[in-house]
């Protein structure tokens, strides 16, 4: 799979279990183009029965393959499978050119000025930067709803909290390292914090499928909101 990234190197693909293949790659990049491939494989009909797809920060992993009647099925079939995989040509991400998920924010974080001064902007820059980014989500964890969210250029990537909050509130905007995230429900956290959801509820949704609004692969765009149509402080949200 020569074709995921320049000098990250061929894909290490592990068997899981008798039906699963976890697909080990050499950076976050690497990892969301190839899973971007397998979408765009499946939905061309062109990849074997897969039960789950399920990116993760360096991995893809493909759970279920060879359902009866599969042309993977069985153990020879996962083995051929695997070797496929790791020849695969993998196109490389491109920016978002299509729909895109539009998250109203308003940027009113705890910790904007902290964040302004890392990128060396004034505070009131960091909601341009931050909206004028196209994200994409990597992938899903922490809490159901939590979207993993790349697309921030590395010099803009920021460090986590030393001292992480015991309680940051539902949408939360926040950012750490080379990702973005909207807090979908009130749990102990060490992002920083930028901005607040005015409807976090949105995230998640048990009832509606897909249950989670932020699905890996999915193109997002944050777009700033009036202050005053919103609650004040994303530290007094409940």
């Amino acid at each position: 799979m020569s074709g995921v990234a320049p000098g990250v190197g061929a894909p290490r693909v592990l068997p899981v279990g008798r039906d699963a293949l976890l697909v080990e790659l050499g950076s976050g990049e690497a990892a969301e183009a190839f899973h971007a491939e397998v979408l765009r494989r499946r939905d061309r009909g062109e990849l074997p029965p897969v039960r789950e797809i399920v990116p993760g920060a360096r991995t893809v992993l493909l759970d279920g393959i060879g359902e009866p009647g599969g042309r993977a099925a069985g153990t020879a079939g996962v083995d051929h499978f695997a070797r496929e995989l790791a020849g695969w040509t993998v196109q490389p991400l491109r920016r978002a050119d299509g729909p895109a998920v539009q998250i109203p924010v308003v940027y009113d974080g705890p910790d904007l000025a902290e964040v302004a001064a890392l990128w060396g902007v004034p505070p009131g820059e960091v909601a341009a930067v931050h909206s004028g980014t196209a994200f994409r989500v990597a992938f899903c964890g922490f809490a159901p709803g939590f979207g993993y969210l790349t697309g921030l250029p590395e010099h803009l990537h920021v460090p986590r909290r030393a001292t992480p909050r015991t309680r940051v509130p539902a949408g939360a905007l926040a950012l750490a390292g080379p990702y973005t995230g909207v807090y979908p429900r009130a749990s102990p956290g060490g992002w920083r914090l930028i901005g607040r959801m005015p409807d976090p509820d949105r995230l998640w949704d048990p009832a509606r499928d897909p249950a989670a609004l932020l699905v890996p692969g999915a193109w997002v765009r944050f777009v700033p909101v009036d202050p005053t149509s919103a609650p004040t402080s994303v530290e007094e949200r409940a």
